[in-house]
This record gives structure tokens, C-alpha cells and sequence, in this order.
């Protein structure tokens, strides 16, 4: 019952990571396209995101710098006890050296009987003690180091030498023999010779006989109930001694015995309060750890769970012993964050669990979450230390590899910290190790890659947290631009990826999501990364919508989501996303067009608006789409061809009408009719109709829907004659010279190349263009009277390189038109001249 809720306490962590990282990403792109252009100004890269998550996230530190650290109370405890044992041994150093100095050296004929054997037995005692107690600590640490047996019976040191002569027989056997997976690390091997020839050091029997009683456990609880008992007959006798004065007689004129009684009264002082000091001692622990439940309250503020108390513990009596071994504020140095990475670079199994916990719970829990994360992130040696820690595929040490990944899953949240985990040599390889689809266990290799066989042991291996939780560093990683050339450039990294982006009917469909949660998670991470991986800018992003798109399984996996995640529509999202930026690139975006279903689908969705209304909660996804859509048909003459053969012209003229959507039907439309070629002009005649909704639309106040308008009447007019083009103004009721100035007022409102809308001067001037060669006679002097020729001087004076491209990869221009900005406007002055 405790395991199942520390497993439920991790799945709520991860899942606020994720809703956290989710909200990021949507306010980084919700109203981004790519047929915008994401100046650095506005956008910059995809880590400047992080930079702000960064800065906000150290404001919140500085804000919360002032909640106390809960091991503060711990080291403070451990000052005290200190003080206290130091003065104690202090006065118990002198009592000795009294005794042995004075009265053993300078009385020991004169002493009376009683008093000899009081003070040698007192003495003994003493040394017991201090001998005892000089070792406590060790043997409490010893105690501390058995994690795995919280909860578990003691017994389990009691093996027979036969059952574990047995056991490791077993193991040698399975070592030699069992076939090994080609990716177990040099690693597991050191694990497995550890396991057979070291000891715990908490379970180390002292002798052959009695193994229960000699185990370090027992042995100092032993130590401090002798103690007890030292410290107990030492005020015993001492204050016996101090009330009697039973000293014997002294004789006048025996100057041998004349100082005797005052050194004895001396010494019984020292002896009876050095023992007073240590039962104080005493007392106070267990007031303050069985009573008060320190140990406890300080657990439960860390929010350490069922297996916190050993690490706590573990943290106090170094703590403590740091302070008696040395100057008493050498405890108060120590922090719970620092005690757990140190913990973390052992040798030893426990203490690596005990640093690993540590480090996690305080990664996680927000209070301490930026603290932690600071200390660990300029610590390069834990953060290589960690990444190691992802190859440990050993059965027993998965909590200490799941820790290692949450932690670094929060450490890759700041850009800084994600650039020093990248930086590490083999971190993508190690955190690739994550990643193990179990949709091939148990299955042979097949035609199209090698399957991994499992062993029965790892069939109870968590490999879809490890698979979240791998999906979820690599995203962090990615919103830096390096990192993702990074990822691009790991052998087998981006296949593992795209492998996860499969989702079957039965999954998609399933409508107890609670059964398929994981598998969900998965996948939808998996198509956030994609994503992110193919939206990243320059050379790098192109070489890996390249590699993306050149996996086969690539736009397949993705269509089955469309198809069948109608009740994901942020998967079905996703998805989409995922293609509109592959189709940046000429080559993939004939493999999407090519592969059967994926146009159908696209439509399937972006026409929902028909049976679930322009208001629904998936508009959204309806919007993107289109956006994808349009993308498709982007000088590419197949997909245009292919879409024509849907028949769906008459719909995406309707959906000029429908104000979600109608900026990428007019974007579709417009790409249909400039790249389907001179043989489809008889199906696309039914473009003519949305010439009215057109016309209208290009009087909007909205620049976006002006700039797709504009730039769409261009091409709808080219399939119309003279006399068809006049009853299209006749029916919207606009006249020519109403659309002219129209024109020329979108010229002077934008008098340079505007970000937002970087086409809309090129579109302006087509559809001039076509104006004056319909009607030379008329519109070429409504241009003429309007001041048409100045304005386009004006374009002439302030042309960019951006009004030239379709599309951008961040400031980077794609899909260059034909004819630049400034050689239509000198073919519009020269017309207005000859005219």
C-alpha cells in the first residue's frame, strides 16, 4: 500500500511537470504559423522560452528564499547534543586525569579500601563507556545504510552460509550463462560482482554463531544500553561517595593524608556531573526524537514518504557526528541537498539510493525545487554522475534510475542546466536508454529492423514511466536550437522516437482512458517532441525534417492519429502540426501528399464546422488544418492534382464564409489556383463563386484576412473574362473604382514591408496589375487620379527580401515567388506610364 502511493505521489509530479511544460508550449505558438514570420524580436528561438521560464522561475526562488530549510532544525539538535557531549567528555577527560594523576599517583597507598575499588571501578566504567561511545555513531551509521529493508523482516540477515552459498552459485550460473542484451553496460556487470562478493554493511555478522545478536543493528542498540548503564552506576556511586565522606580517618600530623578527602571530593564531582551531563544528554534525544517525533516532523516536511525516516536519520548522525568528531558548527554547515549528492557519488548500493531519493523528492517538491536544481546544475560531477546513472538496467537498482531521470527531467527545465546535461559526453545515448518500446517484447526480427528480446525478469520492469520520463528530458533538450541537432545526430535516437508516435484503433478509441494512460502520455509526448524537432529553424531544422520525414513510419503513425483520435483532438493537433512543418520541405511534402489518407483526413477535419459549428472546442485543431492544408498544396502540382480529385472546391468556397476558418480556406484556394497548372481550369471554375465573398472581404479591418483576401482575388479573377468579372462586381456591389482606392489605402497604411503581414504589398500590386490590363481605358486613370504611381515608388524605395517568400523557418524565408516585390512594381509603373 505505501509502494502504490509513492507511485501515485511520482505520477502526480510528472504529471504537473508535463501540464506545466504544455502550457509553455502552447503559449509559445498558439498564434504562430509558418507562413508568419517569427522575427527574434517577438520570438527568437525556441529557447528564448526558457530563458523567460528561467527568469521567472529565479524571481519565484528570490521569493521563496525565506522559507526555512527543514534540516536547519536537525543541525541545530545535533549543536546542542553536541555541546553537551563535549562538556561532558570534557569533564570526564579531567575527572581521569585527576584520578590517575593525583589520587592513583599521589594517594594510592593512603586511599582507604572502598575508595581504591570506587574510583577503579568508576574508572573501568568511564572507559567502557567512553570507548562505547566513541563507536556508537559508527555502528548507528552501519544501521542506517539497510534501505531496502524498511518494512521488511529483520530475519532476512539471518540467512544459513548454505542458502547463501546457493544463491551466489545462482547468480555466478545466471551471469555465465544467461544470454545478455547487446545494450547491458559494463555497469551492470560492476553491479552484479558487487552483489555477490561485498556485504552490507548493516547485515555483516561479527561471528559465526549468533548472527541475529552480532549484526550491526543490534549491536548499538547494545552499545547505547551500556551507556546508559555506565552513566547510571557512575552517578550511583560517585553520588554515594559524595553524601557518605567516608574517606577514612586522617591522623594529626599524617600529612600524607591531609589533602585526601578534597581530591576525592574533587573527583566524585567531576565523575558524578560528567555522568549527570550524558543522562541530560540522553534524556534530551529521546525527548526530543520519541517524544517530540523530530525525526518524523522533519520527514513529513520533506515530504519524503514511508522510506524518507532512514535518509533523515542517515542526514542526523552525520550531522551529529560531524559535530562531535570535530569543531561543534561543523554540523551547522551541512545542507540535506549537498548530504545527497555526496551520498550520490558511492560506491555503495544504500547510500546511492538514499542520495537518489533525497535529491528527487527535493527536485520535485516546489518549496525546494529551485534551491535543489541550482546546487545540482553548477555541480557538473552529479550531473555527470546522474546521466550514468540512466544506463543502470539492473532490476534493483530501477528506483535509483527512475530517480536519476525525474531529476534530471526538472533539471533540463532551465536552458542553462539543459545546455550542461547535452554538454556531458554520451548523455543523448544515455538518456536514449530510457526509450524501450515494449510492443517487441517477445518478438522476432522482422524485415524492417531488429526486435529486442526481453527476459523474463524484465517483464516487471516499469518501462513506460522510463519511456515518459525519456520523452520528457529529450523535449526539455529540445527547446534549445544545439540540443536539437544534438538529438538529431544520435545514432538511433530519432527512429526510437517516431516508433512511439504509433497509436493503434483500439487505443485511440478506448473510452476507459484510465486502462491506456501511459500509453497515452507516450504517445502524446512523443508528438510534442516530434513536433518541436521539426519546427526547429536553419540548416539544423532542415536536416531534420529531412531525417524525420525519410522514416517510413513517420506520416503513416501520425495519419492513424487523425484518423482515429477524434476524441484527442490535442493529439489530433499535434499530428497535424508535426506535417505542416515537414511540409517546409519540397521533398516531404510530396512523401505526406503521397501517402494514402492524410489529404482525406486533413479534410475530414478542417470541415468539421459543418456538423459541429464554427464554435466548437476543436476549432482549434479545424484552424490548423487548414494551415497544413495549405501547406501541402504549396508549389506542389501532385497534391493540388490530388485534393481537385476529393472535390472539394464548393466547400472550401463555403468556408470563406466562416470566420475561424476562412484565412486558410482562402490560403488553400489560392495555392490550388497558382500551382494545379493550366490543364486544371476546368476544375477549379467553381472557384469563380467566392469571388463576391472576396471582394467584400478585402475592405476588412482585419490585416490578416486583407493580406489572404487580396491575395486570393488575384488568382480567382485570372479564370474569369471581362464581362464575368463585371457581374462579379454587379452581385458584391462594389465598384471598380471602390476597390482601387481600396488598394491604394492598403499601400499607404503599409509604406514598409510588415511583419505581420509580409505579402500583403506583393498581392496588392498583382491584383493592381490584373485591374489595369481588364480594363486599361478606365482603371489605369482611377490608379492614375488615386496616386497609385506614388505609392508604388514608394514600394520601389522600401522592398525587403521577406516580401519574396510564401513561408518562413523563423526568420528564415522558404518558397521564394517567382517574381520579387520590386520587379512587379516597376511592371505596374510601367504600365500606368504607357496606359
Amino acid at each position: 500500500m505505501d509502494s502504490r502511493k509513492l507511485e501515485e505521489e511520482e505520477d502526480r509530479s510528472i504529471r504537473l511537470q508535463v501540464s506545466e511544460l504544455e502550457k509553455v508550449e502552447e503559449a509559445r505558438g498558439s498564434n504562430d504559423t509558418v507562413f508568419d514570420l517569427k522575427s527574434s524580436i517577438e520570438k527568437g528561438d525556441s529557447g528564448e522560452t526558457a530563458d523567460a521560464a528561467s527568469t521567472s522561475s529565479a524571481t519565484a526562488f528570490r521569493r521563496k528564499s525565506t522559507v526555512p530549510a527543514p534540516e536547519k532544525k536537525l543541525t541545530l539538535f545535533a549543536l546542542q547534543l553536541a555541546i553537551l557531549e563535549k562538556t561532558a567528555t570534557g569533564i570526564g577527560t579531567l575527572g581521569f586525569i585527576w584520578a590517575t594523576v593525583v589520587l592513583l599517583g599521589g594517594f594510592a597507598i593512603t586511599l582507604d579500601g572502598s575508595d581504591f575499588w570506587f574510583i577503579t571501578i568508576i574508572l573501568l566504567i568511564e572507559g567502557a563507556r567512553i570507548f562505547s561511545r566513541s563507536h556508537e555513531l559508527e555502528w548507528q551509521h552501519q544501521a542506517t545504510w539497510t534501505v531496502a529493508g524498511v518494512g521488511i523482516s529483520s530475519f532476512r540477515a539471518i540467512r544459513s552460509s548454505s542458502a547463501s552459498l546457493l544463491k551466489n552459485l545462482k547468480q555466478i550460473s545466471e551471469s555465465i550463462f544467461k544470454p545478455r542484451s547487446r545494450e547491458t553496460t559494463s555497469r551492470d556487470c560492476v553491479v552484479r560482482e558487487e552483489t555477490l562478493d561485498t556485504w552490507k554493511s548493516s547485515e555483516v555478522p561479527l561471528l559465526p554463531y549468533a548472527r541475529w545478536f552480532f549484526i550491526s543493528s543490534t549491536v548499538s542498540r547494545l552499545l547505547y544500553w551500556l551507556q546508559l548503564l555506565s552513566a547510571t552506576a557512575c552517578v550511583v556511586l560517585s553520588s554515594y561517595k559524595l553524601i557518605r565522606h567516608n574517606y577514612g580517618d586522617v591522623h594529626k600530623g599524617d600529612t600524607d593524608k591531609r589533602n585526601r578527602q578534597s581530591a576525592l571530593n574533587i573527583f566524585y564531582s567531576l565523575a558524578f556531573a560528567e555522568a549527570l551531563l550524558f543522562l541530560a544528554e540522553k534524556a534530551y534525544w529521546e525527548w526530543q526524537v520519541s517524544v517530540c517525533n523530530l525525526l518524523e516532523n522533519v520527514t513529513r516536511e520533506c515530504e519524503f514518504g514511508v522510506t524518507g525516516l532512514i535518509s533523515i536519520k542517515r542526514f542526523f548522525y552525520d550531522s551529529y557526528s560531524k559535530c562531535v568528531n570535530g569543531s561543534i558548527f561543523d554540523g551547522l554547515k551541512m545542507d540535506i541537498v549537498s548530504f545527497g549528492m555526496d551520498l550520490l557519488g558511492s560506491n555503495s548500493y544504500d547510500e546511492q539510493l538514499i542520495g537518489a531519493r533525497i535529491l528527487r523528492q527535493f527536485a520535485v517538491t516546489e518549496r525546494y525545487s529551485e534551491d535543489t536544481l541550482e546546487k545540482i546544475g553548477i555541480n557538473f560531477p552529479v550531473i555527470e554522475r546522474l546521466v550514468e546513472m540512466l544506463n543502470w538496467k539492473d532490476l534493483q537498482e530501477e528506483e535509483i534510475r527512475r530517480s536519476a531521470a525525474e531529476i534530471l527531467s526538472k533539471l533540463a527545465g532551465k536552458k542553462q542546466n539543459s545546455l550542461r546535461v547535452a554538454g556531458i559526453p554520451g548523455a543523448m545515448e544515455s538518456i536514449s536508454s530510457l526509450l524501450e518500446n515494449t510492443r517487441s517484447l517477445g518478438e522476432a526480427p522482422d524485415e524492417i529492423g531488429e526486435k529486442k528480446v526481453f527476459h523474463d525478469h524484465n517483464l516487471h520492469y516499469d518501462f513506460w514511466r522510463f519511456n515518459n520520463l525519456g520523452l520528457l528530458i529529450l523535449k526539455k533538450l529540445a527547446r534549445d536550437h544545439d540540443n536539437c541537432g544534438k538529438l538529431g545526430n544520435t545514432r538511433g535516437l530519432l527512429p526510437k522516437i517516431i516508433d512511439f508516435t504509433h497509436a493503434d484503433e483500439i487505443l485511440l478509441r478506448d473510452e476507459n482512458a484510465d486502462v491506456a494512460r501511459s500509453r497515452v502520455l507516450t504517445l502524446k509526448r512523443s508528438l510534442q517532441l516530434v513536433k518541436m524537432l521539426a519546427s526547429t529553424t536553419g540548416n539544423t531544422g532542415k536536416c531534420l525534417r529531412r531525417e524525420i520525414s525519410e522514416i517510413v513510419f513517420t506520416v503513416s503513425n501520425v495519419r492513424d492519429v487523425l484518423r482515429h483520435g477524434a476524441r484527442y483532438p490535442k493529439l489530433q493537433k499535434l499530428g497535424i502540426g508535426i506535417l505542416t512543418n515537414l511540409a517546409l520541405e519540397a521533398e516531404a511534402r510530396e512523401r505526406i501528399g503521397g501517402t494514402g489518407g492524410v489529404l482525406n483526413e486533413l479534410f475530414n477535419i478542417f470541415f468539421k464546422w459543418e456538423t459541429h459549428g464554427d464554435d466548437s472546442n476543436e476549432g482549434c485543431v479545424r484552424i490548423a488544418a487548414g494551415e497544413a492544408i495549405a501547406m501541402l498544396v504549396l508549389e506542389s502540382k501532385s497534391n493540388c492534382l490530388h485534393v481537385l480529385r476529393l472535390g472539394v472546391i464548393r466547400r472550401l468556397v463555403k468556408a470563406l464564409e466562416v470566420p475561424s476558418i476562412r484565412v486558410n480556406a482562402a490560403r488553400v484556394l489560392r495555392n490550388l489556383c497558382l500551382y494545379s497548372g493550366d490543364e486544371c481550369f476546368h476544375d477549379l471554375k467553381f472557384v469563380k463563386a467566392a469571388a463576391p465573398t472576396v471582394l467584400k472581404s478585402i475592405s476588412s479591418e482585419d490585416n490578416k484576412l486583407q493580406e489572404v483576401m487580396v491575395g486570393l482575388a488575384a488568382q480567382v479573377f485570372r479564370f474569369m473574362s471581362s464581362k464575368e468579372s463585371s457581374y462579379v462586381f454587379m452581385d458584391s456591389g462594389i465598384k471598380r473604382w471602390q476597390l482601387a482606392s481600396s488598394l491604394v489605402s492598403i499601400l499607404k497604411k503599409h509604406d514598409k514591408p510588415a511583419i505581420k503581414v509580409p505579402r500583403i504589398r506583393r498581392f496588392v500590386i498583382e491584383l493592381a496589375i490584373w485591374m489595369m490590363e481588364d480594363d486599361v481605358e478606365n482603371n489605369v486613370e482611377v490608379f492614375r487620379e488615386l496616386g497609385l504611381e506614388k505609392e508604388l515608388e514608394k514600394v520601389l524605395e522600401t522592398t525587403a527580401e521577406l516580401e519574396n517568400f510564401d513561408v518562413f523557418s523563423g526568420t528564415v524565408g522558404l518558397s521564394r515567388h517567382s517574381s520579387t516585390v520590386h520587379s512587379l512594381a516597376e511592371l505596374a509603373l510601367k504600365i500606368l506610364e504607357e496606359k
